[in-house]
């Protein structure tokens, strides 16, 4: 479980910033473009929200794991320590279950764009769609399709050309970042069961003092 761990807080990390760096150089080269040579790189606003939107899916599991997101803790913090265990597991468990629901619906809908089945079952898989329409040919609007990416044409297309990115590339964030959360909130689930730590989400105060708590014991 460690080294799944390691894997994914670094697949996460890498994509973060891969991400950043890439929204900052497509973003100064369609500026240098417009405003130096009174032209336009036509798909950098398409590819540029593309990935923001990846940015946001995969920073919500990111932030699960380095506890930034927001929440509110006057209640547990007023609460004996054992109903403050039973909350967190509370908690935790609505939180599993929604990842789990986000994760299914995100599969679902990207499944047919890369010719493959949605889930049948409306809140729990049941197994997968016997008949379905596969999509693997709508494209985007604006990317064009780079020659690397040739060989999907005949794995998803028929081998019929792309003149645009197939949408399935852009829209595999969301199973792919669905999964990561449901992973990261099955993490916290594991540490609170196992009493590493009595909260799901907790203020940078509230850290601060705990720390400097088990400092004093220590």
């Amino acid at each position: 479980m460690a080294a799944i761990g390691r894997f994914v807080n670094e697949l996460e990390e890498t994509l973060i910033a891969l991400l950043l760096g890439l929204m900052t150089i497509v973003t100064f080269a369609n500026v240098v473009a417009r405003y130096g040579f009174n032209s336009n790189i036509l798909w950098a606003l398409e590819i540029t929200v593309f990935m923001f939107g990846w940015l946001v899916l995969l920073g919500a599991s990111y932030a699960v794991k380095t506890h930034i997101h927001l929440g509110v803790d006057a209640l547990i913090n007023a609460v004996s320590p054992s109903t403050r265990y039973v909350l967190g597991l509370i908690s935790v468990t609505c939180c599993i279950v929604y990842a789990f629901l986000l994760f299914k619906g995100s599969w679902d809908y990207w499944a047919n764009f890369a010719n493959l089945p949605a889930t049948e079952g409306r809140w729990f898989p049941l197994g997968f769609e016997q008949e379905f329409r596969p999509k693997g040919w709508y494209e985007v609007n604006d990317t064009p399709m780079p020659e690397w990416l040739r060989w999907m044409e005949d794995a998803f297309n028929d081998g019929d050309e792309y003149e645009k990115i197939p949408r399935m590339i852009p829209y595999v964030v969301l199973p792919l970042a669905m999964g990561l959360l449901l992973f990261r909130f099955l993490q916290a689930g594991w540490q609170l069961l196992h009493g590493h730590k009595d909260r799901l989400v907790a203020s940078h105060e509230v850290e601060d003092e705990l720390e400097a708590l088990q400092e004093e014991r220590n």
